[in-house]
């Protein structure tokens, strides 16, 4: 009984552990996406993501429908590396939490989103990844942005 009980406590400790650095490892790529996308890095981003990333972004329109617009990639990483430098962007993170099931994984981070200092909006991402050959990769990106409910929002 006392080896059944011993087994059975090594082999959760174990099951915890590898929950726990895959856990971490997802957070640090979320943190490494955005230190590549701060940096205007298209080779570390491009490094992080699945050759057929999906990106898309939820949004609300003049009228006050929702809008769902498909992104493609290599544009954003167009658009992030023509920032001049004069312009600093920052996306704020405030908070992760993180699924996991196998090979499948999510990470919800709501954020915040300041250029030049200054407040434009917020949202939550949701970045959905697959583990292949040991690597976790972003193979689906949606985001939601709003201007109105943001925590850091001047008043």
């Amino acid at each position: 009984m006392r080896r059944t009980l011993t087994s059975l406590f090594i082999a959760s400790t174990l099951i915890s552990f590898g929950q726990s650095t895959d856990e971490d490892t997802i957070r640090n790529k979320v943190d490494e996406f955005f230190t590549a996308f701060h940096a205007q890095d298209s080779a570390g981003l491009a490094n992080l993501v699945s050759e057929k990333i999906v990106l898309q972004t939820i949004g609300t329109g003049k009228d006050g429908e929702t809008i769902l617009r498909q992104e493609n990639f290599e544009d954003l990483i167009r658009s992030i590396i023509s920032i001049p430098d004069s312009v600093k962007f920052r996306e704020k993170l405030l908070d992760y939490s993180i699924q996991i099931d196998g090979a499948m994984a999510n990470a919800w981070t709501p954020y915040e989103f300041w250029v030049n200092d200054t407040f434009s909006h917020c949202g939550v991402n949701s970045f959905q990844m697959v583990k292949q050959q040991g690597v976790w990769k972003i193979i689906y990106l949606i985001d939601t942005r709003r201007r109105e409910g943001c925590e850091g929002q001047p008043d």
